[in-house]
């Protein structure tokens, strides 16, 4: 693999892939990375013939500074995850802020109210700048095929709409969350738990999964209420938000038959770690 952390050494690595017609794939990551990411890069590398995986932690998509400051930073020990991934001639992007913000960047989208809700209520301009710096990648690399985790559903679904709105021709494609034994979602978050955090964090999982077991007693707002409920007397979770809602711009539901796809999405504080998590609980689209 090679490693570059400049747009200008990207571009000449690019150039020849472009002209070649092959296939190129991207996975954007902000590093620290897990089995979950690994995924998403193992099939980018199966069905592209150049894989480009991105490592940039984005200061604009933090509303907390905190968080900013806490997010796990592993540059050698990624690198020495991808090295038995990527091919001779895939590509390792690690630019700094400089490089991807050379100026400060304004830029507003509108997503009408998918970016208001959910993360968007809880995490002001999370959204708009993870659209800045996708839009800066997706043209950067002219990828096409870019590969984004269900975990995060409501940024994929927003991913999705940036490539409308922007006339992108990177096919935004959707890969499975990836679980740890106990029903976690994998995320880079996880390593900043402590060992009783850990296992109060299995319960988040657990929680969507019995969602899924009890929708046929139950309408989605008596259900919503009984899971809150029972989150609620664990003083471990600080529970944000749990909902139900129909898997196309994630608005709340009042009746199973309103969506043909429905999903349980819920985001917790563990201490000062901020976990979320999703489950589809009704597909009726297959």
């Amino acid at each position: 693999m090679i490693v570059v952390s400049t747009k200008r050494e990207l571009l000449t690595l690019l150039k020849p892939v472009w002209k070649g017609g092959k296939k190129l794939g991207f996975v954007p990551t902000m590093g620290s990375l897990h089995k979950g990411h690994l995924s998403l890069i193992e099939r980018s590398v199966r069905e592209n013939q150049t894989t480009l995986v991105s490592i940039f932690v984005n200061p604009s998509q933090f509303n907390d500074k905190q968080d900013l400051l806490n997010y796990p930073r592993e540059d050698e020990k990624d690198k020495s995850m991808l090295s038995p991934i990527l091919g001779q001639k895939d590509i390792v992007f690690m630019p700094d802020e400089k490089e991807m913000y050379p100026e400060p960047d304004n830029t507003n989208f509108n997503f009408g109210k998918l970016d208001k809700i959910l993360e968007g209520a809880h995490r002001k301009g999370h959204f708009n700048g993870v659209a800045q710096i996708v839009k800066k990648l997706f043209e950067l690399i002219k990828a096409d095929n870019a590969y984004f985790g269900e975990k995060d559903l409501q940024q994929l679904m927003i991913v999705r709409k940036l490539a409308m709105m922007i006339n992108c021709k990177t096919s935004v494609i959707a890969c499975p969350i990836v679980r740890e034994n106990d029903g976690l979602a994998m995320s880079s978050r996880n390593k900043l738990l402590n060992k009783e955090q850990r296992k109060e964090a299995a319960k988040i999982s657990a929680a969507l999964f019995e969602a899924y077991s009890l929708q046929a007693k139950y309408s989605p707002a008596e259900l919503k209420k009984l899971i809150i409920s029972k989150l609620e007397t664990n003083k471990a979770l600080d529970l944000e938000y749990f909902e139900i809602a129909d898997g196309y711009e994630l608005q709340s539901l009042s009746d199973w038959n309103d969506s043909s796809l429905i999903y349980a999405l819920i985001a917790v504080k563990i201490g000062p770690v901020r976990l979320i998590d999703n489950y589809k609980l009704v597909d009726n689209n297959n």
